[in-house]
């Protein structure tokens, strides 16, 4: 599987560059806009479009929580990475499973597609996504019944660390979870590259 997951895209689109061995310019992503329905503040989103473009990457829109079932299928199939952004990790998830997105990216990023998470969208790869509770208002996904995820990593992706605002509920859950879950604490200028089974956290404007 290639996974690259980011708490801030825009901060590390060159270790994206580099992961896929410069070859992104001219490649469509699928972009996936959802979680950032249930924010008010949606200025990340706007800078990882901007970082796409900027990268040579042509940009197609799915918006899952109003698409038709095809429109789902078809863009899936056809982009050539998927793009989750960051927002609310539970609207997140309860919009993808009830259009059944949740199924249909796990099947793509199975069979090779790459997957790019940011913050939310790298928070539903996780097992379950209940470890998340201290970033996110749950309440604003009252039909998700389980907080199973996508389960697509074995560990916990835990964005934001060491960045405001989100410092002290990023402590919280490592005080809270820690022990007994695979946190992977990493910061906004950090990502986690999945490659060949192996995970490893890579840090922008690092020479390798």
């Amino acid at each position: 599987m290639n996974i690259f997951l980011t708490s801030s895209f825009a901060e590390v689109v060159d270790l994206f560059v580099r992961f896929t061995g410069g070859e992104c310019s001219g490649k469509t992503v699928t972009l996936i806009p959802t979680a950032s329905l249930a924010e008010e503040v949606n200025s990340y989103l706007v800078a990882a479009r901007e970082a796409f473009v900027e990268a040579g990457l042509v940009i197609d829109e799915l918006e899952v929580s109003t698409a038709t079932q095809d429109e789902i299928v078809s863009k899936l199939e056809r982009g050539d990475y998927i793009y989750v952004s960051g927002g609310n990790t539970f609207f997140l998830l309860q919009e993808l499973k009830r259009k059944g997105a949740d199924r249909l990216i796990a099947e793509q990023v199975r069979a090779g597609k790459c997957y790019i998470g940011e913050s939310a969208g790298s928070a539903i790869l996780a097992p379950s996504i209940d470890y998340i509770r201290a970033l996110d208002d749950v309440t604003a996904a009252p039909e998700l019944e389980s907080y199973t995820a996508l389960g697509l990593v074995d560990f916990y992706p835990l964005p934001h660390y060491r960045n405001a605002p989100f410092d002290e509920a990023v402590e919280q859950v490592l005080k809270e979870h820690g022990q007994v879950l695979a946190l992977r604490p990493f910061s906004n200028n950090q990502a986690i590259v999945v490659s060949g089974g192996h995970a490893e956290i890579q840090t922008s404007g690092e020479r390798g």
